[in-house]
């Protein structure tokens, strides 16, 4: 193990090559802009999703970004031309999409090691954690780990799931105090507020939780937090501020049926209050993707209740989740996941909440649709969804007929178009204006 400068190791890197970083919180951001700093690429083809910073190596000709999650940095870099394509997948398969790409070099983000010489992962597990330990047994590859004393110290769940790399697997160290991404509590506004208090009412007691990216699923926790129930487990993809609160609140047994006893996730991203509430917090382990985001195993949790978003929705219920017409937003993630193992737990609903409406430079338009727009992309298709709510109410669609799914997302839709989706409807039984004679 070398321990160099983030320069230094960014040297390591040839011309020509091929890098994976993990997802967000996982990216090892002094090294990324070391890299960023040459320009002598040739065929530099880097593997990453959710960038967590604007970083100057994706403008840089002879590099291209090969992502599976798209955030603001992403559609600003393709927005300015750069070279950065989307990779569909949903989350738990990039696990084996990791293992045949076989990158030659990797990084990773970790905390300082302890006195045994292990660098907790930290805030990711994800997608890349046995890769990175067999990029670090592989003497043709280069496995660099950036230390950074800002990251809070995470568990997994040794030892078949340690969430940690010893410092003796690990080539090059890199030390970094840069600060560690932060997401703002926003406050939520009137919409979500009503949206939340829909979904609020498919909550039980003894409910395991998987809560996604957003003002209403952290709204629906704090709910939670603040209610009379209780007997909470937790199960997500994504550890926020709104399941610390639920948790710092008592309200989390997590007699849930696997893993019993401690909060599961993959990775977690928030505030500075939940980094440094995760540190040292044997009550939260940290699990590869595989794990977590396997519907099989989703399913073997009480009562799973699946909280996540949405762009849009037909009548129909298929639901589009990643994508605006011909223009990748975000990705599939771990949607159709726990879409998938909720329905299959035992008492488990999948709920997907959006407002009613979406502001464009166009005008106000409406999130529920009788048709998508040319090269729009299903992220769930319509036979896994269970719950959609907005502000206007909740449309139960599990078990319904076409005809049937209309009228309930419909009676959702905002006021003003309802009428319209009716009259568009391609699956409502259409009655003849005039007496239609039957042959004898």
């Amino acid at each position: 193990m070398q321990r160099l400068s983030a320069t230094a190791a960014a040297e390591l890197v040839r011309p020509t090559d091929t890098l994976a970083v993990p997802l967000g919180p996982g990216q090892p951001s002094a090294f990324l802009h070391a890299l960023g700093e040459r320009d002598d690429w040739v065929d530099l083809s880097v593997f990453a999703a959710l960038l967590v910073d604007f970083f100057p190596l994706f403008t840089r000709k002879g590099v291209r970004l090969l992502s599976g999650f798209f955030g603001p940095v992403e559609r600003m870099l393709v927005a300015g031309g750069h070279a950065v394509y989307f990779v569909p997948s949903d989350f738990r398969r990039f696990a084996k999409l990791a293992r045949s790409m076989a990158p030659r070099v990797m990084g990773t983000a970790a905390a300082p090691p302890d006195a045994q010489g292990f660098m907790s992962l930290s805030l990711h597990a994800g997608a890349t954690v046995d890769e990175l330990h067999r990029c670090g047994r592989d003497p043709r590859r280069v496995l660099v780990v950036e230390v950074n004393r800002n990251l809070p110290r995470t568990f997994g769940l040794p030892p078949a799931f340690p969430h940690a790399l010893h410092v003796d697997e690990v080539d090059v160290v890199v030390e970094s105090e840069r600060p560690v991404i932060a997401l703002p509590e926003a406050p939520p506004d009137a919409v979500e507020r009503r949206i939340a208090e829909h979904a609020h009412a498919f909550i039980p007691d003894g409910a395991t939780l998987q809560t996604g990216i957003g003002g209403v699923p952290s709204l629906i926790a704090q709910m939670l937090a603040d209610g009379p129930g209780g007997d909470y487990g937790i199960h997500s993809e994504m550890f926020t501020d709104g399941l610390m609160h639920l948790q710092r609140a008592g309200k989390v047994s997590n007699r849930k049926g696997l893993h019993d006893g401690v909060s599961i996730a993959t990775f977690a991203l928030g505030t500075r209050a939940l980094y440094d509430w995760l540190d040292g917090n044997e009550a939260v382990r940290f699990l590869p993707v595989d794990q977590v985001n396997e519907p099989s195993l989703i399913a073997r949790n009480r009562r799973l209740i699946s909280i996540n978003g949405a762009l849009s929705i037909d009548l129909v219920g298929q639901v589009v989740a990643d994508r605006i017409g011909e223009r990748e937003h975000s990705g599939i993630g771990g949607h159709e996941d726990f879409v998938t193992g909720a329905a299959f737990s035992e008492g488990g609903r999948a709920l997907i909440c959006l407002p009613s409406t979406a502001t464009t430079p166009q005008g106000c338009i409406s999130r529920l649709v009788t048709e998508f727009p040319l090269g729009t992309c299903i992220t769930t298709p319509r036979h896994q969804v269970d719950v959609v709510v907005t502000e206007y109410g909740a449309a139960e669609l599990a078990g319904k007929t076409a005809a049937e799914r209309v009228g309930a997302l419909v009676a959702i839709a905002h006021p003003a178009v309802r009428d319209a989706l009716l009259a568009r409807s391609p699956e409502l039984p259409k009655i003849p204006s005039e007496p239609v004679e039957r042959s004898t």
